[in-house]
């Protein structure tokens, strides 16, 4: 193919993102560069009865012609494509969609490329944004919760012949009819349930209190108007349950044992308490920055609309529905046969593309660029929660993914500093139970 292209090329702009370039490209030009393509494969290809670079090129014409062809057409399409882009200085987004034209010019080839460009963002002014930063410290009340959720989580059960009472583990066999008959899903047998644990319609865990192992209840139950079982949405039920064993909570004591079972191999209570504490203001610490880098990030969507291209958001969509698919793989689903769709994240892909080309904007602007030790301190914070830290530090420079999951993070940490230096911030302070989720 010569050096130069014959083409025509126009562009339309009449789109906020889209463009559109027309393209004709020379068949004189086209048929060059096929013959070019035929000599350099006939140097090589193989065909029966003929030695390498042998082959009679009519022959190598009629083998590869259209793959010559294709290829040839391709890279004149790529190439004006390309040099337009150049010449406009036009910032692609995603890979451009070629259609042919049918009504080029006698000798030409006709041909447009759609496809979108970024957005160009001007970024507003935030100052009248306001911030309510949460705060919190974490003193022995907080140390003394989260040692009560930690011995509820090791609880065990132990076998009572008393009535049951609230928090009680029953065990349980019930069969459910309507109208007389079996319903499907309305039937099991040594069934957990915790006596008013929420696991159960309303009507049937009041029935569970003050029961003890062996009776037989028969009661009616009645299922609300929006049950997602349609056939059972607002109908009464007859249920009949045997109770088979009655079981009482026994929680730990906060001793040697259970220092052992949190990870301090002396057993030492003092020190579990010091560990707890330490892990917990890093959890703490970790929330109220969470909470505060949402507000951040709502306040700069909210100051900066914009319009992003599709093909980002399709990009994002895909990733993310990728990584939904490995994370559900991982806990053990079998995906094979479980679709995971892209559009499914369309509005969160939309939102993250968004922020990610303001926060470009912002850290270009304001040079909010990521030094080094930031990101050091990041991966120390990350490390010193494991046995080695150092072993971990050098993991994490050691793999290119994992140190730039660090450097998004102090990134994101220099956008947040300087949106709360820039904006109305009120200091206010949060339920320890309200940052951990744990409020009823």
């Amino acid at each position: 193919m010569t050096d130069k292209a014959t083409t025509d090329v126009a562009i339309d702009t009449s789109s906020a993102l889209e463009r559109r370039i027309e393209m004709t490209v020379a068949l004189a030009d086209i048929d060059k560069d096929v013959e070019q393509r035929l000599k350099q494969m006939s140097r090589t290809v193989k065909m029966a009865g003929f030695r390498p670079g042998k082959v009679p090129m009519k022959m190598v014409a009629q083998q590869y012609g259209s793959q010559a062809r294709s290829e040839a057409i391709g890279a004149a399409v790529e190439k004006a494509y390309g040099e337009k882009v150049r010449e406009q200085n036009l910032r692609v987004a995603g890979y451009p969609r070629i259609e042919p034209k049918a009504d080029a010019s006698p000798g030409l080839l006709g041909f447009t490329a759609v496809f979108e460009v970024y957005p160009d963002v001007a970024l507003a002014e935030i100052s009248g944004q306001a911030i309510a930063k949460p705060t919190l410290t974490v003193t022995d009340a907080e140390v003394a919760k989260t040692l009560d959720v930690l011995r509820k989580q090791r609880t065990t059960y132990v076998e009572t012949d008393r009535p049951s009472a609230k928090d009680d583990r029953l065990v349980i066999d019930f069969t459910g009819r309507k109208d007389g008959e079996e319903f499907p899903g309305g039937k099991a047998s040594d069934f957990a349930v915790m006596v008013g644990g929420g696991q159960m319609l309303p009507d049937f865990e009041a029935q569970l209190e003050g029961v003890k192992a062996g009776d037989k209840k028969v009661f009616d139950v009645n299922f609300p108007a929006d049950y997602q079982a349609a056939e059972l949405a607002g109908k009464t039920v007859q249920f009949e349950v045997t109770v088979k064993k009655v079981e009482s909570a026994r929680l730990p004591e906060i001793d040697a044992d259970f220092a052992k079972q949190l990870g301090v191999a002396d057993g030492d209570v003092d020190k579990m308490r010091v560990e707890v504490r330490s892990n917990l203001e890093r959890e703490v610490k970790k929330r109220l920055l969470a909470k505060v880098k949402e507000q951040v990030m709502e306040a700069l969507l909210k100051v900066n609309p914009i319009e992003v291209p599709k093909a980002l958001v399709e990009i994002e969509s895909q990733q993310m529905a990728e990584t939904a698919r490995r994370d559900m793989e991982s806990r053990g689903m079998g995906m094979k046969n479980i679709p995971v769709e892209p559009s499914w994240f369309t509005e969160q892909a939309t939102r993250r593309v968004k922020l990610g080309l303001l926060l470009a904007e912002l850290v270009k602007a304001k040079d909010l660029h990521v030094k080094p030790e930031q990101v050091r301190a990041i991966v120390d914070e990350f490390a010193e929660t494991f046995e080695d830290p150092k072993e971990v530090v050098r993991w994490y420079y050691s793999q290119p993914e994992r140190l730039a999951e660090a450097e998004a993070l102090a990134l994101e940490n220099n956008v947040v500093d300087w949106v709360l230096a820039n904006t109305n911030v009120t200091e206010t302070p949060i339920a320890f139970d309200e940052l951990m989720g744990n409020a009823a």
